[in-house]
């Protein structure tokens, strides 16, 4: 059927329209409101120019940080509401509170004192005139404190005039960068959202009333906060009781208690196979002659890193024996070697796990995150209470804090394996396990061999931690240094721990390489 004249006169024009749209045009849908004409006109100003163009937006100016968190520009939102909260306290803190208050209450203390001196200075006057003078000079000497600190109090309230000043001035300039930078801010953002070709208007009510609602509560307590009489006690310190902290600690030294009593045929076991897993790698490392463990590790190295690293390796280990920490350092060895095969062994597993299904991983991340945030002395509590002091519960608690990088960087390797190969090995029938073993992991191999890499270091920075609780080797110098104050021998025990890290770093790095 043929069009009339008029539909391809209507088709002309339409695509002349289209043609002809400004690209300002959906600034109106972008914000949702009725003054898109506004920010059209600022927007097209910054477009026209390269770099920062000054335009002014009143509306931020006068409400501020309700301005940017009515637009969803929650970032910028807080950067100035923390500013300004700040501000706000300080000045309320200067108009309504009383700047001196804390000095005019330690001069009223010292003064009662002074006085209570002064009176027992008298009575004893009869029975003993030396002390009655002894007693007499300290409240003298409370009397001149006194008097100090009202000195104080008055210069803290006359400073009350320049702190309104210098807090107003602060105020006006803040908002007087959010009077210039607003439109080039929101304009950035419109682009981003033409990009995206959005339909969600970037102003909604329920943004109107969260932000508005928690910036006026937020700063009617700055105001009330800082007027020290007015204040309820709750908002200058956080209300809790001490009896809820003892509760909690009780319970948890109760279910320790019950694990240490009737855990034994878990712990027990386990701790006797890290004690023999130990003892095996300090037996062969130890009696095993010197010379050919030294050769054995320059050769390793050599092969693995290059010349330049076996020579470094070859300087290292004459250090750590000129100095008397062969030993140590091979005690040292033992313990890291330990932990690191245990975290590397469970670790890879689990992150070829995680690294295969999200749920898994989901579900082991938040754990991964406790274990790498946790201070490192909070493990050694339960070690000790569960498994005693000793190299055992060193390993134990030196693999819970190394062991979250190779999960890690093994998931991400995974992850990280092109899709187009793996659907190209499943094309010519390889099945699931033949993909993980000979396709997915040694594409991912350079990654799990970085977590393994960062598992050996973090296990080594838990030696002198590990000291603490028993364990020998080469933290137990370092503490015995920081106990006597022995700064050279500290600092010489701490290079000999900084060798075996490099030393090990060098070689599992010289292996991702040569894998590459």
């Amino acid at each position: 059927m043929e069009r009339s004249t008029s539909d391809l006169v209507k088709d002309v024009h339409s695509s002349n329209q289209s043609a002809e749209k400004s690209p300002f045009d959906d600034v109106p849908a972008f914000l949702g409101e009725s003054s898109g004409d506004f920010y059209v006109d600022q927007f097209r100003r910054i477009g026209q120019k390269a770099g920062f163009v000054i335009t002014f937006n009143w509306a931020a100016a006068i409400i501020g940080p309700f301005w940017w968190s009515s637009r969803r520009l929650w970032g910028w939102a807080l950067i100035f509401w923390v500013i300004e909260l700040n501000l706000l306290g300080r000045l309320s803190h200067a108009l309504l509170g009383d700047l001196g208050a804390e000095h005019a209450k330690r001069a009223a203390r010292l003064t009662a004192r002074s006085a209570e001196r002064a009176q027992e200075a008298a009575n004893m006057a009869e029975v003993d005139q030396e002390s009655a003078s002894r007693i007499a000079q300290s409240a003298e000497n409370l009397a001149k404190v006194a008097n100090e600190a009202a000195d104080q109090a008055a210069a803290a309230a006359g400073q009350a005039t320049q702190l309104v000043l210098i807090s107003l001035a602060l105020l006006v300039a803040i908002r007087g960068v959010q009077l210039v930078v607003a439109n080039g801010i929101l304009e950035g953002k419109y682009e981003k959202w033409r990009a995206r070709r959005s339909s969600d208007a970037l102003i909604r009510f329920p943004n109107i009333v969260i932000g508005g609602g928690l910036i006026a509560i937020t700063y009617l307590i700055a105001v009330v906060s800082g007027t020290i009489a007015g204040a309820p006690a709750w908002m200058l310190s956080f209300p809790t009781d001490s009896n809820w902290r003892n509760e909690a600690s009780a319970v948890i030294d109760t279910m320790f208690d019950w694990f240490t009593l009737r855990g034994g045929f878990i712990f027990d076991p386990i701790t006797y196979a890290i004690n023999g897993l130990v003892s095996f790698l300090e037996d062969f490392l130890i009696d095993t002659p010197w010379p050919v463990v030294a050769v054995l590790i320059v050769v390793l190295a050599w092969r693995t890193a290059g010349l330049r690293i076996a020579i470094f390796t070859a300087a290292a280990l004459v250090y750590l024996g000129l100095f008397g920490f062969w030993e140590k350092s091979l005690t040292t060895i033992a313990l890291l070697g330990t932990a690191a095969f245990i975290s590397i062994t469970i670790g890879i597993p689990i992150g070829i796990l995680c690294g295969r299904n999200d749920r898994a991983y989901a579900a082991i991340r938040p754990i991964l995150d406790f274990m790498q945030t946790m201070p490192a002395f909070v493990y050694l509590i339960p070690v000790i209470a569960l498994f005693g002091i000793g190299k055992p519960p060193a390993v134990i608690a030196t693999l819970f804090f190394g062991m979250p990088p190779v999960i890690r960087l093994t998931a991400l390797g995974l992850k990280s394996v092109p899709y187009e190969v793996r659907e190209a090995a499943i094309a010519f029938g390889a099945a699931e396990l033949t993909v993980l073993l000979k396709v997915d992991i040694p594409i991912a191999m350079p990654s799990i061999l970085a977590g393994v890499n960062q598992t050996i270091l973090m296990s080594l920075g838990m030696v002198v931690i590990a000291s603490l609780i028993g364990a020998k080797g080469l933290g137990q110098e370092v503490l015995q240094a920081l106990q006597f104050a022995a700064t050279g021998y500290g600092i010489l025990s701490g290079l000999a721990i900084l060798f075996c890290a490099i030393i090990l770093d060098r070689i599992v790095q010289g292996r991702i390489i040569s894998n590459d």
